[in-house]
C-alpha cells in the first residue's frame, strides 16, 4: 500500500515533513531566471523552465533528508502546458531521487469525472495498445464534500496502482471553521469527515496500522489533532499550516502515535525562500533550503521522539 511506502520513508529518514514545491517565480533564484529567460525568451515556457530548474536544485538538496514532496498543481497550471510538464518533469525527478510524491490538487468530482482525474493523478491512461503514466504522483490531496460519489471513484485505482489519497477534513486556513466546526447530530463536520474517511480506509489498509485514505489536517488547530488522532486511529494526517502560517512543532505533537508514525508535517515557503529569510548568496538557496529542512525535522523530533515501525 502507498503509504506503507512513505511510512518506511519516514522512519528510514526519521523524519515526518515534506517540502511543499508551490513555487512563485518570485521564489527562484534571479540567476536561474536569468538563464531560462535568455534561452527561452520571457514566454510561460521560460517561467516553466526556471521553475524547474529551481525544484531540481531544493530535490537534490533535500532528497537524503527529506522522505517527500508536496507539488502544487496550481502553481504549474498558472503557466499553461508547460507549466504542467514542469509538474510531471518535478514529479518524476522527485520519484528517480527516491522521494514519494504527493500532488496537491485538491480534486472534487463525482462518478467518471472523478475517475478520470484519478486516471490522470494516479493511475495509467490506454492510448491504443500502450499504457501510459501522465503524472508520476504516489498520492494525491482531494476534496471529499460531494461525499462518496466523489471517493469511490479513486479506490480502485489507488487498489489497482499503489496508491494513496489524502481526504480534506480539518483545513488549516483561518475560515475553516465557517463550515467544518458546524455540528452534524452533535459531531463537527470535520469529525464527520475524518470517520467517512475511516470507513473508505477500509478498503485499503495498510501494514503499519494506517490506510492509502489519509485525511488533511492543519497544525493551526492543535487541540483538533488531538482529537482527531484519538478518533480516527487508522488514518494517517498531512499536516499543513506548520512555519509561515504560525504553527510550531508543539502544536502538532497530538498527530502521532506511541511509534511516532501518523503524520508528515507540511512546510513550503520556510524551505522554498529560506535563502531568502537568511539573506544569503542566492546561489545557496539549496543549501538554505536544506538548513531550513534540518532545522524543522530537529524541532519536530523533539516532539515525535524516536520513529519506529510496528506492523
Amino acid at each position: 500500500m502507498s503509504f506503507d511506502r512513505l511510512i518506511e520513508r519516514i522512519e528510514q529518514t526519521q523524519n515526518p515533513t515534506v517540502a511543499g514545491l508551490d513555487p512563485k517565480l518570485d521564489y527562484v533564484p534571479e540567476y536561474i531566471r536569468k538563464k531560462a529567460f535568455e534561452k527561452y525568451g520571457e514566454t510561460l515556457k521560460g517561467a516553466a523552465k526556471a521553475l524547474l530548474e529551481y525544484n531540481k536544485g531544493l530535490i537534490d538538496a533535500l532528497c537524503d533528508i527529506v522522505p517527500a514532496v508536496k507539488p502544487q498543481a496550481a502553481y504549474y497550471e498558472m503557466y499553461g502546458p508547460a507549466g504542467m510538464k514542469a509538474l510531471q518533469k518535478t514529479q518524476e525527478y522527485a520519484r528517480e531521487k527516491g522521494m514519494f510524491v504527493i500532488t496537491d490538487g485538491k480534486r472534487n468530482d463525482i462518478g467518471t469525472t472523478m475517475e478520470a482525474y484519478a486516471t490522470a493523478h494516479l493511475g495509467k491512461v490506454k492510448v491504443g495498445s500502450k499504457e501510459y503514466e501522465p503524472f508520476i504522483g504516489d498520492a494525491l490531496t482531494v476534496n471529499g464534500y460531494l461525499g462518496s460519489d466523489g471517493i469511490k471513484p479513486l479506490l480502485d485505482i489507488c487498489r489497482e496502482n499503489d496508491k494513496g489519497i489524502f481526504v480534506l477534513a480539518k483545513t488549516s486556513n483561518p475560515s475553516s471553521g465557517e463550515l467544518q466546526d458546524r455540528t452534524i447530530e452533535n459531531m463537527p463536520v470535520y469529525e464527520v469527515m475524518g470517520k467517512m474517511c475511516e470507513g473508505w480506509g477500509r478498503e485499503l489498509p495498510g501494514k503499519y496500522g494506517y490506510s492509502g485514505v489519509g485525511a488533511v489536517v492543519g497544525a493551526t488547530y492543535p487541540e483538533q489533532i488531538v482529537y482527531l488522532r484519538e478518533a480516527l486511529p487508522t488514518t494517517f494526517f498531512l499536516i499543513p499550516g506548520y512555519g509561515a502560517q504560525g504553527a510550531g512543532a508543539k502544536d502538532i505533537a497530538g498527530a502521532f502515535d506511541k511509534n511516532g508514525l501518523g503524520g508528515i508535517v507540511n512546510s513550503s515557503r520556510g524551505i522554498m525562500c529560506a535563502y531568502q529569510k537568511e539573506k544569503c548568496d542566492e546561489h545557496e538557496y539549496a543549501q538554505a533550503a536544506r538548513r531550513e529542512a534540518i532545522r524543522m525535522r530537529d524541532d519536530i523530533m523533539s516532539v515525535v521522539g524516536k520513529i519506529k515501525l510496528d506492523k
